[in-house]
């Protein structure tokens, strides 16, 4: 079974976890690296995928920015997402064969996750990829795979405020509902336990044998892949 390489992160500014997927998507596509999940949480942004559109911050990026919410440009698919505190984020850095494969592996993956929380979650068809709770969006997936490896990943709504939600049209999808973990529950849910669950779900859907490492060791020069 081969291994998936997990890193537990922490907060990390987007900007800052972007250039490190570069960095590490770099390295897995020369074989320095196996498939590997970076785990973590980011400060309050906006994304902004290829397809996003004006209207899809109907605000204004200077009235986001007073409120103390970021807006990045990002090179994933999809349109504009909200990360915040309490949400979980989940970058593999892997290698994919098949596209659709790859983001309904971890459409599963997120569901497996949620039922372990007592939430019961499916995926919808195309064009809503993530995961939904009913008719409210729970989790979402925006990738990107250049020369056989991914960037970018999935975001589930643990215990973070939904009301960023609320300014934008998220994902490109007028009126949407969006919901959390907490919200469905009743309860305060443990983020650090989350991550845990959601990282070996994710090396379970995906046929991995799950191995923590440090991001140093990540980026040690003398890594190879087995």
């Amino acid at each position: 079974m081969p291994e998936l390489w997990v890193t537990h992160l922490g907060p990390v500014p987007y900007a800052e976890a972007f250039e490190l997927q570069r960095t590490l998507r770099d390295r897995r596509a020369a074989g320095e690296l196996p498939d590997l999940l970076l785990v973590l949480e980011h400060p309050p942004v906006y994304t902004r995928g290829k397809r996003t559109e004006p209207g899809d911050l109907p605000m204004g990026e200077h009235w986001y920015r007073e409120r103390g919410i970021e807006v990045e440009g990002s090179d994933r698919g999809g349109r504009v997402t909200y990360h915040g505190p309490g949400q979980l984020v989940a970058y593999p850095i892997m290698a994919v064969a098949r596209v659709g494969d790859f983001v309904h592996t971890m459409e599963r993956a997120i569901v497996a996750a949620l039922s372990d929380e007592g939430v019961n979650a499916e995926p919808r068809a195309v064009p809503f990829t993530g995961v939904w709770v009913g008719p409210s969006k729970i989790g979402s997936i925006g990738v990107r795979v250049r020369e056989g490896v991914s960037m970018h990943g999935l975001a589930v709504n643990v215990d973070n405020d939904l009301q960023p939600f609320e300014w934008i049209v998220p994902c490109g999808i007028d009126h949407v509902r969006v919901t959390s973990v907490a919200h469905e529950t009743g309860r305060s849910p443990s983020l650090p336990c989350f991550r845990k669950r959601m990282a070996y779900r994710f090396s379970e859907a995906f046929g991995h044998r799950q191995r923590l490492v440090s991001l140093d060791r990540l980026l040690e020069r003398e890594v190879v892949a087995a």
